[in-house]
């Protein structure tokens, strides 16, 4: 018999904002929509949701007030690390379990997303993690802090680095969400703006939100 209950008062939450942002050509998290940056958005939509907040990047964002975290693991090795770190972070903190995070350039999720992905965890190692549309969202999951260690050892040996073969090797549950209504039409909650059209594109949304 299965009595794991997950404390739902304690669940810290991670923003990632280390990826190379590549594509946008300049730092995500410091990229401003209609007047304020992505990293200020994304933790006003999670602070209400977690019981403390933390910041994972390369450096210190401008003007952040929370605590930064930056990856353990050398050498950029992915949102993995990013995960790795939130891990690692929940950790330390007493009574926690599990950790959740979220990714620096999708300014849209669910303000209820931290309570759903919740009640998917029923197992202290039990991950869970965001779908829409039929796509899976990883970086917005729910990861048990005991997972630290054998993730650490799967980034040195696993070439690819690929989060699908991560989850693969353990228990997952995908929480699948709605459209978000609009004025216009349905945005997927987890739009996320990997490029400068992708920004225009956010700006539009952000003008249309219920």
């Amino acid at each position: 018999m299965n009595d794991f209950a997950l404390d739902r008062s304690n669940i810290p939450g991670v923003v990632l904002a280390g990826g190379r942002s590549s594509r946008m050509g300049r730092d995500k998290a410091s990229v401003r929509l209609s007047g304020r940056s992505l990293l200020e958005r994304v933790i006003e939509q999670l602070e209400p949701q977690v019981s403390t907040l933390a910041v994972n990047a390369d450096a210190t964002p401008e003007n952040c007030r929370h605590l930064f975290i930056p990856d353990i693991i050398p050498g950029k090795a992915g949102p993995m690390a990013g995960i790795h770190a939130a891990m690692a972070y929940g950790s330390t903190l007493r009574g926690v379990t599990h950790v959740m995070t979220v990714s620096v350039d999708s300014p849209f999720f669910p303000n209820d997303l931290v309570a759903w992905l919740a009640g998917a965890i029923d197992a202290p190692l039990k991950i869970a993690i965001a779908a829409s549309e039929g796509r899976s969202h990883p970086v917005f999951g729910l990861w048990p802090v005991k997972l630290a260690s054998d993730l650490e050892a799967w980034i040195a040996t696993d070439e690819k680095r690929r989060v699908r073969d991560f989850l693969l090797r353990h228990d997952v549950r995908e929480v699948d969400f709605p459209l978000r209504p609009t004025r216009a039409s349905l945005l997927d909650p987890f739009f996320n703006v990997n490029t400068p059209d992708d920004l225009k594109e956010a700006e539009r949304w952000l003008k249309v939100l219920v």
